[in-house]
């Protein structure tokens, strides 16, 4: 009997132990009480992204474009203008005298014009589209159209736990409720209206399908170009219809279905409402979809049920943290931007081809991904024991394998050189600091360790093992022997991580080659795990890998800057030195007391005001590993505009770049290494303080490196 109550005992202080994951969720429930261009909302399934202002739909999109823009975006959503001057890819090459011979780089030439014109086209196409605008058409008693100051009584609720947006509004004093949601496997969103100007006809719900800008951004507010688009209405039955869209190189449907008595007509191009009658209620369901593929549209009820149980999965799966009870004023903030990011990225980050910068909701260098980046959109979802959420991007790799090995053959290198700014099939975009980044080579051998220490099976190594090989032979080919000092030197050629250098001035930067020491000899090991032989090459380039260059006790940026921390240029941008041991593990070329003397000076010295989201999640890692909490938790609470995170949970940074989704993936890598540690540590909440000011409840995390 004992017995039984010591078991029933211990299973009672179990579950007490266990987060009340719904309570954590929904207490950061987001709350919109005024038109705020910067508190947009969006709902989505991870391929697919509709984001709405106060309304509940995208009824002001011009009111927003500087703000967080109401996209709608799919990956699928590629279009490319034309190539009517036939500009070939060749166009966009320069040599440039590297380790003794001539290597092509796609740049971003700047004469003659033809070449100019052909760098412009490569960069600007393939471009994400934004595929629809699906607003409210509300007119005043007088018949004039409501504008956004027009809008009274505003209360909406992005529901977090189910991921539907529920909004409240008056017109004139009459009541409109909206609720939001997105079907989680179909490109498809649904909307409940509830108003009685939708029995006056004062309330309808437009769709506009806007012009690709091909500009570096796209809003999605182009409502008129000169390109020979088709938009054609096809009524399907009384409560379906189906405009499809033609374009360039692209045609996609819109399927709308409705419930209660509506028409849909044509009022302009690219122009169509939906209009209610003798009704308060409408239901609408709106899918996009590639005009090849026969997806069927779901009722509203269907769309709100996919969004209810999909999200319940996701937050009642993987890691979650708590900072309830903590003393620390900042905590609070902590775990609202924690669980924001979380919802952020699984709505933005989480198709088969790796996201852009601003994710699903408007274009950030033309919608093309950029690899390097992807580090941060992607790493945090293993950490939060979410793989699969990774997982699902890396056959993508797979997909454009042979165009990383035909750029390694162009440039008279082995293996596979990754693509930096890209597009879906993976090609090459020109950009003059772009290209000879290096430091996303390593990644795919980080994305495929998190896979495996998820699944440590042969079946695991088996899968990605040819890409891991490809990627590490590349590394020891792309590393240059140094007769004179016996040893092998990363460029010139190069530029690092931190953004600031001369591509063909600079070698051995500090990050990068521990990044090549790392990886290496992770791929070592799987040649070992799979009884391969190891070739010779990758043991010797690691065995005289150039040491971590050093000066006056700390390491430099770059061994070619000398001046790294005098010239006020290099510091600014990402201070990626701190990746060195904090992205990174100790390795062999790490001494920590010349980085513990680095973290100090970069803190005192740096120009905080000159840098990027993810610098903060990356110093608090450095700090963390450095055993420095408190430190930890001030990078993540610097008082810079780049550390900024909206009431939606967005990292901004600028007006240019409103919202960036590696500081939200940064913030959660960063928070799992500070719960759960890294390889060796065995601490709890390790990168936190332990003054008693921090109250950390966490469960399910894995350890980093």
């Amino acid at each position: 009997m004992k017995k039984h109550l010591l078991i029933i005992l211990l299973f009672s202080i179990s579950l007490s132990a266990q987060i009340d994951r719904k309570a954590l969720v929904t207490r950061h429930d987001v709350q919109i009480s005024a038109i705020d261009t910067l508190a947009s909302l969006t709902v989505g399934n991870g391929a697919f992204a509709f984001t709405v202002d106060a309304t509940g739909l995208q009824t002001f999109p011009k009111k927003y474009q500087n703000g967080i823009p109401l996209g709608t975006q799919s990956e699928w959503g590629w279009d490319s203008y034309k190539n009517t001057k036939g500009y070939k890819f060749s166009e966009t090459l320069r040599d440039y005298k590297q380790y003794g011979r001539d290597i092509s780089y796609t740049v971003q030439i700047k004469e003659p014009a033809r070449k100019v014109e052909a760098v412009n086209w490569f960069r600007q196409n393939p471009h994400l589209l934004q595929l629809g605008n699906l607003g409210f058409e509300i007119t005043k008693k007088d018949g004039s159209a409501v504008k956004p100051e027009d809008i009274k009584s505003i209360s909406q609720k992005l529901n977090l736990w189910t991921g539907e947006i529920e909004s409240y509004f008056e017109v004139e004093g009459i009541p409109v409720t909206v609720l939001t949601a997105s079907h989680q496997e179909k490109d498809a969103i649904g909307v409940k209206v509830k108003s009685d100007l939708l029995q006056q006809k004062r309330l309808k719900i437009s769709l506009r399908i806007p012009f690709p800008t091909g500009d570096w951004a796209d809003m999605g507010t182009k409502w008129e170009g000169k390109e020979d688009y088709k938009s054609t209405l096809i009524e399907k039955s009384k409560t379906e219809a189906v405009v499809t869209h033609v374009m360039d190189s692209i045609s996609y449907n819109i399927n709308l279905m409705w419930k209660g008595n509506a028409q849909i007509k044509k009022t302009a191009d690219h122009y169509f409402v939906v209009e209610a009658s003798n009704t308060n209620t409408l239901e609408l369901s709106c899918l996009f979809a590639l005009a090849d593929k026969k997806i069927t549209n779901s009722l509203f009820t269907e769309i709100e049920n996919s969004s209810i149980k999909g999200w319940e999965q996701f937050w009642k799966s993987g890691a979650a943290v708590d900072f309830s009870g903590s003393t620390d004023k900042r905590a609070p903030e902590l775990e609202r931007r924690v669980i924001l990011s979380q919802y952020l990225t699984k709505v933005q980050c989480t198709g088969k081809v790796p996201p852009q910068e601003t994710g699903l909701t408007y274009n950030s260098w033309y919608g093309k991904p950029h690899l390097e980046m992807h580090w941060w959109h992607g790493v945090h979802f293993a950490l939060w024991n979410r793989p699969e959420l990774l997982e699902k991007s890396l056959p993508w790799y797979q997909k454009v394998f042979d165009k990383a090995k035909n750029i390694a053959k162009r440039q008279g290198f082995e293996g596979a050189r990754w693509q930096k700014m890209t597009d879906p099939d993976g090609n090459e975009s020109p950009s003059s600091v772009g290209s000879f980044l290096i430091w996303q080579q390593p990644h795919f051998i980080t994305y495929a360790e998190l896979m495996y220490r998820a699944n440590p099976t042969n079946k695991t190594l088996n899968l990605y093992s040819e890409r891991v090989f490809e990627t590490a032979n590349f590394m020891a080919s792309f590393a240059n022997y140094d007769a004179k000092n016996d040893r092998y030197v990363l460029g010139p050629g190069v530029i690092p991580a931190q953004e600031r250098f001369k591509a063909m001035e600079t070698f051995n930067p500090t990050y990068e080659l521990a990044y090549w020491n790392w990886a290496l000899k992770i791929a070592i090991s799987w040649k070992k795990k799979l009884n391969q032989k190891v070739p010779e090459k990758w043991e010797t380039v690691l065995a005289k890998l150039s040491p971590l260059p050093v000066a006056d006790q700390v390491y430099l940026a770059t061994e070619s800057a000398t001046d790294s921390y005098t010239n006020p240029e290099f510091k600014t941008d990402h201070p990626s030195v701190l990746g060195t041991f904090g992205m990174l593990p100790e390795t062999s070329l790490l001494d920590k007391k010349i980085m513990k003397n680095t973290f100090d000076l970069v803190w005192k010295t740096w120009f905080w005001d000159k840098t990027w989201g993810w610098d903060f999640p990356m110093t608090a890692m450095s700090a963390a590993r450095l055993q420095m909490p408190e430190k930890a938790i001030d990078a993540l609470f610097m008082n810079v505009t780049t550390n900024t995170y909206l009431k939606n949970g967005h990292n901004y940074q600028a007006e240019r770049l409103t919202l960036y989704l590696p500081g939200n993936g940064g913030l959660l890598t960063a928070v799992a290494m500070m719960c759960a540690g890294w390889d060796g540590s065995t601490e709890e909440n390790p990168g936190f303080p332990k003054d008693g000011t921090w109250k950390v409840k966490s469960e399910g995390f894995a350890k980093m490196f």
